[in-house]
């Protein structure tokens, strides 16, 4: 498959896997930074963190003033990944396990693929879909097969959707605006853009809940985490890599997070890896090729 790439789009499937490699950690680091904060404020207090990093490298290399036509794009990112999935998902979290959420969120990818589909005219060939739904198929198999899920409602499974929907609406909206500005300026605007709704909501929450909780270093570490590699550094190379390997297929090396994740889990959160973790995670890889092979067949 990889002679059939061009070097933009073998460079962009790296940088999408590095994505997807730092957004499977954000669900164990959430579920660690639940021990010792409100999820309202691990939603709130992401971009604020965030901005350590960004302002100053704006900064520094003197990034100009945002275009006026990309600010309501910009706003509309911001919604789905600095506060949709962020507050959905660390809701979702305190109600149930990490290995339940992989259950739902395993159908970003092919929710991703149809939003880029609907908003860019562009339809992907019959094996594209077929390997996507059937490598979801996989997922969602094995991640009920891993349990965790006899704790969790239907209120929790809608929730878990809407972050869904709007992680997957976000990425399809960044990934555009990589047409007029490069990733990390991407990710850096957008988390300027939430900061006044973000610092104030940070504040307000964490005197309002902070008297319920005990500190842990590890929640701690895992806050600072969520909030400089899955809300910052993570994006940076995401938005590159669906800008340069095309949003609908490049959305599928996603289908990677949910083992990813639940590799994670076992190491960081002490979940068992079994036998059937191990077969699932060869099939799902199969099947991610599968969809790959497919990228230069896409129909306008």
């Amino acid at each position: 498959m990889a002679t059939s790439l061009s070097k933009t789009q073998r460079s962009g499937l790296l940088f999408a896997f590095i994505g997807v490699f730092a957004f499977s950690l954000s669900l164990p680091f959430t579920k660690m930074a639940l021990k010792s904060f409100d999820p309202l404020f691990t939603a709130f207090a992401r971009p604020v963190i965030a901005a350590f990093l960004a302002i100053p490298l704006m900064l520094a290399l003197k990034v100009p003033a945002l275009p006026r036509h990309l600010w309501r794009p910009m706003a509309f990112t911001a919604l789905g990944a600095v506060f949709g999935w962020p507050i959905l998902i660390a809701i979702a979290l305190d109600r149930t396990t990490s290995s339940h959420v992989s259950v739902i969120s395993a159908v970003m990818p092919l929710v991703t693929a149809i939003i880029a589909v609907i908003k860019n005219k562009k339809q992907p060939g019959v094996s594209f879909w077929v390997a996507s739904t059937f490598g979801t198929a996989l997922l969602i198999f094995f991640s009920i097969s891993r349990g965790g899920t006899s704790s969790a409602d239907l209120l929790t499974d809608l929730i878990i959707l809407g972050a869904v929907i709007a992680s997957s609406y976000c990425y399809v909206e960044g990934a555009g605006l990589t047409n007029y500005l490069p990733g990390w300026q991407v990710i850096s605007w957008v988390i300027v853009v939430s900061l006044p709704v973000a610092i104030p909501g940070t504040v307000a929450v964490y005197l309002a809940t902070s008297a319920d909780y005990t500190l842990h270093l590890d929640a701690v570490l895992g806050m600072l985490a969520i909030g400089l590699s899955s809300m910052y550094l993570g994006f940076i190379a995401w938005y590159r890599g669906l800008r340069d390997f095309g949003v609908a297929h490049g959305s599928q090396v996603q289908q990677l997070q949910a083992i990813m994740t639940l590799g994670w889990s076992a190491l960081l959160l002490g979940e068992a890896v079994t036998l059937t973790m191990v077969l699932s995670a060869i099939g799902i890889v199969l099947c991610v090729l599968w969809a790959l092979s497919n990228v230069n067949k896409v129909k306008s």
